[in-house]
């Protein structure tokens, strides 16, 4: 009997047989092995965003500001690990790996029901902390999973319409690290444009603080005021306001305007505007090359802005409807310098009721100015004057900003109103749609790591042991 069973595995079947069953357990063997290594790897590495839109991904901006962190910095979350949404859960795991300065601690509030109170936060919320600073901010998951209240109103329900886990996060850490502030009053009593909510949250994720000022009321800038903002304004200025601006321009304030659709003359605004080099040209500008869809009016501007007024611009198409349009002269001072950041091609029209003028109009401009103190002869405490304008309201306009959302009107204008901040970047992160059919995060483990190399895999040690067997023959 012994003999018998010697002999059946000298048999070509039995040798065929053992060698599919070795080779079939090598193979097993070596997946196991990847995919033991794949779990020691950074959950950075391992998390493979298939998501639609990205809603996982951490963009450069993000990356800088965490490759910067030098303060230890707490998530505290007050939630149920186990019923927070998984997209949640995702993208803090993804989120807070990118640095070993954060550190996240789940509380969970039925277990620790006076967690909430001595933290004076709510059920699902998540504390963000710097101990260097003592700073602290808030995120709930609303924040994050933001719902669309126009559905709410017209159907009766609401659902989460866009993620905002990296814009939220980005910002909290910011400010909570950050010893800057900065102020931005902006004016009233000419009939300005209001801000959109989409504007408001950007400069909130920027952590800039606003506050309105009626210059004809209070008859001076405020003190604490690192950028005066005017929004597109639907009527002049006075004599009175227009000095305000002059002189606060000149002892090196800075000052943001948005042109308007104001009728009859500007004199006063005017004369602003052309002490530091630049024109407003009659009527509405037509673009007979870079317009949308053979509509002239509807414009993509070139976009020729530098340094920080260029961060993070990728795709350089804004949009820019029934603007205004501007010409560079030359300014009142030779100290100062004007430059264009967006303008049309040289195959445009300033079109009014009598007539078209023909020409490369300027669409957005910064005119700079180095101001020394008469009594301080040292450069080191001069400061340096920056006027901003541009030509169109419809920059910022939500019907353009909240319906073509892969446009960069917003990027642009915020890394216009950051660059005039010495010490503040943009770092305001756009919240990203949900309406979108795949919001999964696919975890390096048997699929994808078998996918990537499990098949080159079996080949490779299929041809290893044919050959290997030719040669023993």
């Amino acid at each position: 009997m012994l003999e018998k069973i010697k002999k059946s595995f000298r048999s070509a079947s039995s040798k065929n047989g053992s060698y599919s069953v070795g080779m079939i357990a090598l193979v097993i063997c070596m997946v196991i092995v990847v995919n033991l290594i794949a779990g020691q790897l950074p959950e950075n590495v391992k998390s493979i965003d298939i998501s639609d839109n990205n809603i996982y991904g951490v963009s450069k901006t993000s990356k800088k500001v965490l490759n910067k962190l030098d303060k230890k910095v707490t998530f505290k979350i007050y939630a149920e690990k186990e019923s927070t949404d998984t997209r949640i859960k995702s993208f803090i795991k993804k989120y807070t790996a990118l640095s070993d300065k954060i550190s996240v601690t789940w509380i969970d509030p039925v277990l620790h029901p006076s967690a909430l109170t001595k933290a004076g936060v709510e059920k699902d919320m998540i504390v963000i902390s710097c101990k260097d600073t003592g700073k602290t901010k808030s995120v709930s998951f609303d924040d994050i999973l933001v719902s669309d209240s126009y559905s709410y109103y017209t159907t009766g329900s609401s659902s989460a319409s866009e993620f905002d886990g990296e814009g939220q996060f980005t910002s909290a850490i910011n400010s909570v690290t950050s010893e800057q502030t900065e102020k931005m009053y902006y004016t009233t009593g000419h009939g300005e444009a209001i801000f959109s909510d989409s504007v408001t949250k950007l400069f909130s994720k920027n952590n800039l603080t606003t506050d309105e000022v009626n210059l004809m009321m209070t008859g001076e800038i405020p003190d604490d005021c690192d950028l005066l903002f005017m929004d597109a304004p639907s009527k002049d200025i006075s004599d009175d306001e227009k000095t305000l601006l002059l002189n606060y321009l000149k002892k090196g304030g800075k000052v943001f305007i948005i042109l308007g659709d104001i009728e009859g003359e500007t004199p006063n605004l005017d004369e602003v505007l052309k002490e530091y080099g630049m024109q407003e040209a009659d009527g509405y500008i037509a673009d007979m090359q870079r317009s949308y869809q053979g509509n002239y009016y509807y414009i993509f501007p070139e976009i020729t802005a530098t340094d920080d007024l260029a961060n993070n611009l990728e795709s350089e198409m804004v949009l820019m409807i029934n603007a205004h349009g501007l010409t560079t002269t030359d300014p009142a001072r030779d100290t100062i310098t004007t430059t264009a950041f967006m303008q049309t091609s040289d195959n445009s029209y300033a079109v009014t009721e009598d007539k078209q003028e023909e020409g490369t109009y300027t669409l957005g401009a910064v005119a700079t100015e180095q101001i020394t103190s008469d009594d301080s002869s040292d450069s080191s405490s001069s400061q340096t004057s920056r006027l901003t304008v541009i030509s169109s309201e419809s920059m910022i306009n939500s019907q353009i900003t909240d319906t073509y959302t892969t446009l960069e009107n917003l990027d642009l204008f915020m890394n216009a109103v950051t660059a005039n901040f010495d010490k503040t970047k943009n770092i305001a992160i756009k919240a990203k749609s949900l309406e979108v059919s795949n919001n999964t995060m696919q975890h390096a483990g048997i699929i994808s790591i078998l996918t990537i190399f499990g098949i080159p895999l079996v080949i490779l040690i299929y041809g290893f042991m044919r050959w290997w067997k030719r040669r023993k023959v």
